[in-house]
């Protein structure tokens, strides 16, 4: 069993599990959040994010009107982090008011998406590119919120260390209660690896907690990631899409209780074919949730680009990908996923996060 405890409060001295989910497009919504829940240890709390939500449009937003702005009743009991995009106070303000009084427990900037779309509009990424403008961002929206504000972040647009120790210093006196550090550089995208150290750099040299991010694939990574950097907490992205026992084999190597939904004495899966069970469980208890939360023309074609992102890590998972794209409806949807799993399928540890 690993000791640990995290070091700084992150959100509240409730949070007390080392790893979240991380805010993803397209993916980080309200039917995944429930699913990956299930393989949460029933001890554990954690932070759960959203999409990235636009302050742009949010004021205009009605609460469980659109998937991004789907919240369940677990959702807002249990660490709400939306993630907004904004850089004019009045909406910022009117967005933060909102969530809030939807149930939100804290508040993440974007400062680290290189789409396209975020750049035209001076949000994500581009805001690395002024240190004195990424600053006042921060401090307009602590300013029309009491509720904690953490910046999401890329390792900046240049290989610079010491720029990239003026910008989380200037973050932290702005006012973030903690950030979460990608370490990769803007136009590296995906590409490449994360440069681990880089977190550890940031971690030495804050006050606030850090949470790191980026090539999280498997649960020893989560506890390499610890070890190598320090940081407070660790967050993955696509993988835990996937392979979201990723959270109880943590939780096992931490102490803590089995998830809700297993028995005390059932352990998470141990092998690659364990894995492909598992997976095809996770999916199919995920394509309900898709059922209950969104409609059918939309909820298609969200979970055919949530298998897009799930399906390298198994083996033939270009088969089920295939297969999922030619079903119309969620009848067709779950049919090709019993199809596929009813036969023995195995999963890989790592696979090229590039693609």
């Amino acid at each position: 069993m690993v000791n640990y405890k995290i070091k700084r409060e992150v959100l509240n001295s409730n949070i007390n599990f080392p790893v979240c989910l991380a805010p993803m497009v397209g993916l980080s919504h309200v039917a995944l959040r429930t699913a990956i829940r299930r393989y949460l240890p029933s001890d554990a709390l954690t932070i759960w994010p959203t999409e990235m939500l636009s302050s742009r449009r949010l004021p205009h937003e009605q609460l469980n009107r659109s998937p991004e702005v789907f919240f369940s009743d677990t959702d807002l009991k249990q660490g709400l982090v939306p993630q907004i995009l904004g850089n004019n106070e009045h909406e910022i303000a009117l967005s933060v008011a909102k969530l809030k009084s939807w149930g939100a427990q804290a508040i993440d900037i974007n400062m680290g998406c290189p789409v396209a779309k975020a750049l035209r509009h001076n949000y994500g990424v581009s805001l690395m590119g002024d240190i004195q403008y990424a600053k006042s961002i921060v401090e307009m929206t602590v300013r029309n919120t009491d509720l904690p504000v953490s910046v999401k972040l890329r390792a900046g647009l240049q290989n610079d260390p010491n720029f990239l120790l003026d910008f989380v210093h200037s973050l932290e006196s702005a006012g973030a209660s903690w950030i979460c550090l990608h370490p990769r550089l803007a136009h590296q995208k995906r590409r490449g690896y994360a440069d681990w150290s880089q977190i550890k750099f940031v971690r030495e040299n804050l006050k606030i907690p850090v949470i790191g991010n980026g090539d999280i694939q498997i649960a020893q990574d989560v506890l390499a990631m610890i070890e190598q950097t320090d940081c407070d907490m660790v967050m993955i992205g696509r993988a835990l899409t996937v392979r979201p026992w990723i959270l109880w084999q943590v939780g096992k190597q931490f102490g803590f209780s089995n998830p809700i939904h297993f028995s005390e004495n059932q352990n998470p899966p141990k092998n690659s074919i364990e894995e492909g069970y598992e997976c095809g469980r996770h999916l199919l208890f995920t394509l309900e949730q898709f059922k209950i939360y969104f409609n059918e023309n939309i909820g298609i074609r969200k979970f055919q680009f949530l298998l897009k992102n799930a399906c390298p890590w198994l083996e033939f998972g270009h088969t089920l990908q295939s297969m999922a794209s030619r079903a119309k409806n969620y009848s067709e949807m779950q049919v090709a996923l019993e199809s596929f799993f009813s036969r023995e399928q195995s999963m890989s540890h790592y696979t090229d996060l590039r693609y």
